[in-house]
């Protein structure tokens, strides 16, 4: 029998991201049904995901290659209260399927009886008894025959009891709990835009009100929640995770930009590090009561201790996902003052930074669309952001990058680059030097057309002026519609 899964869960079983199940879907390769899809069409487009029928549980996690017994094992299970709630609704549901099953299955018995008194006090002349008794007969006898078990049915029911899906009304977007995360920090591990302000439980912005399904308290909160909120569902997001298997919550997101608020915020220097002769990585840590929310792509003006003059404006490196910790790729440049301090050797660990923004709207779109990146020296910091951001929101069919640099030593980070394009079938990179920004540009821009260039993609392009304009009026030439690209254009 058929079993529906949401396509957040089909995209685990079978190992996948979820912006390719949903590319299928609207293929019709792969039918939905309210918003589901069925283990045997599944099946049908993955077989490699067929388990191998002999053995009990421990088959589970052997599917060819050990693909999903890989993933399960990398998963932090999670704290014994959680994991007890998780498997006691298991048990409950367990337990309410075989009262109904037993219940049915007296009924039909006593069914049988009753027709077989009957054929009796007819003589059994009439033939309808006879057909009905034989169907009924029959019927059973399929029903109670050992059938080939859903693998990916049993595979379902375990990753419920190692995490759990939460689905945020009224948007509709869906997340994964895993292991002791809060259901604040898997949020933003998946990209959603939701409202918090400390993280630690003291000021009450991510409070969501649960309507469906329970959760657990992971972490004490000085916050006071009222008596009416608490009845109504009302918990805070950073402080609770999700007890049971399917979680729904209400809670506002943010739309872009203009819904994060400007924050300021005193950080200090965790590490400093050469990426390459001129390019410096700055990793600054935001305190554990005040963490910094914006969106991946975003700018903040980092200021030092000496005054209104030492201060410039970085884009942030890093994702959301992680808002302690914030990276930057600083550029050697006089005319910045921390790029001064940096290279001059005078911002040291545990050094004071403060942090102000966010600002900026080069911001990842909400698109079914592919991705394509480009960036040119240091653009690669904002396209690096948006890229994590990306792949923690798992929508996109597929993500290419194509990163020029003017001098020799730019691609500071190319390792990570290809990491990420062995690690994921669906991303594509390109690396490219070049003594000329626009030249370059224009080389890159012949790249997309050999290698992958579809103008039906979402395009995101960062670097100085001369690349943008003359990457982005390649683009428009080509038929891209000017809606489908973002700019920001580096110092």
């Amino acid at each position: 029998m058929a079993h529906w899964v949401t396509i957040w869960r089909a995209a685990q079983l079978v190992g996948v991201p979820r912006g390719t199940l949903q590319q299928r879907v609207r293929a019709g390769e792969l039918p939905l049904n309210d918003g589901l899809v069925s283990t045997e069409a599944l099946l049908a487009l993955y077989p490699q995901a067929r388990l191998e029928e002999s053995g009990l549980l421990e088959r589970v996690v052997q599917i060819r290659d050990e693909a999903f017994g890989r993933r399960l094992r990398e998963r932090v299970l999670p704290g014994q209260e959680v994991l007890a709630q998780r498997l006691f609704q298991q048990s409950q549901e367990l337990a309410d399927v075989q009262r109904h099953l037993q219940r049915y299955h007296a009924l039909v018995l006593a069914l049988r009886d009753r027709l077989r008194l009957l054929d009796a006090e007819a003589g059994g002349s009439d033939p309808r008894f006879t057909d009905v008794l034989r169907q009924l007969n029959d019927g059973l006898a399929q029903a109670l025959a050992t059938e080939p078990v859903d693998m990916l049915d049993v595979m379902d029911d375990l990753l419920k009891v190692v995490s759990a899906q939460v689905t945020v009304r009224p948007s509709g977007h869906q997340f994964i709990v895993e292991g002791r995360d809060s259901l604040l920090a898997a949020g933003t591990k998946a990209g959603l835009k939701l409202n918090y302000g400390c993280g630690n439980g003291s000021c009450g912005m991510c409070k969501v009100r649960v309507t469906g399904g329970q959760v657990a308290r992971v972490m004490h909160s000085d916050y006071p929640l009222s008596e009416t909120e608490k009845a109504q569902g009302y918990v805070l997001a950073c402080a609770h995770t999700a007890a049971s298997a399917e979680l729904t919550m209400e809670t506002l997101e943010a739309g872009g930009p203009e819904d994060i608020p400007a924050q300021t915020i005193v950080s200090s220097v965790r590490a400093v590090r050469e990426l390459a002769p001129d390019t410096m990585l700055l990793h600054l840590q935001t305190p554990r009561s005040h963490r910094l929310r914006f969106l991946a792509g975003q700018w903040v003006t980092l200021g030092l201790a000496d005054g209104d003059d030492t201060h410039a404006a970085h884009a942030v490196a890093s994702c959301p996902c992680d808002d302690r910790n914030l990276l930057f790729h600083v550029p050697r440049r006089d005319d910045d003052p921390v790029a001064a301090r940096l290279f001059g050797g005078g911002l040291k660990v545990g050094d004071n930074v403060t942090v102000h923004g966010p600002s900026g709207r080069f911001v990842l779109d909400e698109t079914p669309m592919p991705l394509v990146f480009a960036a040119c020296d240091t653009g690669f910091a904002p396209v690096k952001s948006l890229i994590e951001h990306a792949l923690a929101l798992d929508a996109a069919p597929t993500i290419a990058l194509f990163w020029l640099t003017t001098r020799p030593d730019g691609h500071y980070m190319a390792n990570q680059c290809r990491a990420w394009s062995e690690a994921l079938d669906t991303f594509e990179v390109n690396l490219a030097t070049h003594t000329d920004a626009a030249i370059g540009a224009g080389q890159m821009a012949m790249s997309m057309r050999a290698d992958l260039f579809d103008i039906d993609s979402a395009f995101y392009v960062a670097g100085p002026a001369a690349f943008v304009e003359a990457l982005c009026a390649d683009l428009r030439a080509a038929g891209v519609p000017q809606a489908q690209i973002r700019a920001e254009v580096m110092p």
